[in-house]
């Protein structure tokens, strides 16, 4: 029997192999994964933490910078820099929950909303270091390669999509082991109880601070990632909006579970490619989406697709039950008429 974290494990592969078969662009695939990377980080804050942020677009900003200076102006290659990323999105994080956790609630969602504010004009003010209004442009996308012999090719859209999936897939797994753990148990203890979670004994600062950090270098590495993608680490990956459009993933595909937030990421980025090119204003039809899956679906997409397998296993075994009461009815007329041919 396939346990429940190796199924959910093989799901997510699964999708991850299938999607060059449907798609088209290996740029689209490539940011559906990116974006699922930061819904499950920020999904380790809601759904796991109880913590609803408005500051992932700081931490996804960070890390668009961070890889974006250091490949244009240092000799280090791509993958120190993907790890420098990975660092500085974890310390922006540190900083920002160090200061947001000290308060709860509405006061909470305020700080970390004023963080993004001003990171964002923090970016937009020095344009010698982030490019301000334009971004940081020419960012290289270098295949990995040591003493001269290419390892890991990522010239097309193609080949840089399986870089992302390998890396999507180890980070999965080790969001899944940490969420597993007795440090994730004692998270989703403090998002149901503070009070009794703090009687108990644990300190909830460190706890949340812990989350606040693996959320923020993941969320890093997700930035990071764009950032090579596009060849760009624009002014918009810092933005207020790009902290909405994570946590918007996050809820659509469903809070507490990270394959969810791969399916929350794949439902928006592909319902908005394909809404785009219909309307231009298919951020009004998306308002509608949110709206039926606050009012009618709390559990999001992964919650719908465990309400239709309960469906489907009910009909089941209603049609096993059914198939039970005609044999057994059938057994009786027949004993019954062997019966009254002896007599």
């Amino acid at each position: 029997m396939i346990s429940s974290k190796n199924f959910q494990f093989l799901t997510a592969a699964v999708i991850v192999v299938a999607m060059p078969l449907f798609m088209k662009s290996g740029s689209l695939a490539s940011e559906v994964l990116i974006y699922a990377l930061a819904a499950m980080a920020c999904n380790l804050l809601l759904g796991y933490t109880g913590l609803l942020s408005f500051g992932q677009g700081v931490f996804f900003g960070l890390g668009s910078y961070t890889l974006g200076i250091v490949l244009t102006r240092l000799p280090i290659s791509m993958p120190l820099a993907l790890l420098g990323a990975v660092v500085v999105g974890g310390i922006g994080a540190a900083i920002v929950g160090w200061v947001a956790i000290r308060q709860r609630g509405t006061y909470f969602v305020m700080l970390t909303l004023a963080f993004a504010q001003m990171f964002y004009f923090l970016a937009y003010s020095l344009p010698d270091l982030t490019g301000g209004d334009n971004g940081l442009m020419d960012i290289p996308r270098k295949s990995i390669s040591v003493a001269g012999q290419t390892l890991i090719p990522l010239e097309t859209p193609w080949q840089f999509y399986g870089f992302v999936a390998v890396l999507f897939l180890i980070v999965y797994w080790m969001l899944r082991t940490v969420c597993d753990s007795i440090f994730g148990r004692t998270l989703l203890a403090v998002r149901d109880n503070e009070e009794r979670a703090a009687a108990v004994g644990y300190n909830l600062r460190l706890l949340k601070l812990q989350a606040f950090v693996i959320s923020g270098a993941v969320t890093g590495l997700a930035g990071a990632l764009h950032a090579l993608m596009t060849g760009i680490a624009p002014l918009s990956n810092a933005e207020y909006h790009t902290s909405e459009m994570i946590l918007v993933m996050t809820v659509i595909g469903g809070t507490g579970n990270l394959l969810a937030s791969l399916l929350g990421a794949a439902f928006y980025v592909l319902l908005g490619d394909w809404l785009s090119t219909l309307w231009p204003r298919w951020l009004l039809i998306l308002g509608v989406v949110l709206m039926i899956v606050s009012l009618g679906m709390q559990g999001g997409l992964w919650g719908l697709c465990q309400k239709l397998a309960q469906l489907a296993r009910g009909s089941r075994q209603a049609r096993q039950d059914d198939d039970k009461s005609g044999a057994q009815g059938t057994g009786a007329n027949g004993t019954n008429g062997t019966n009254g041919g002896h007599a």
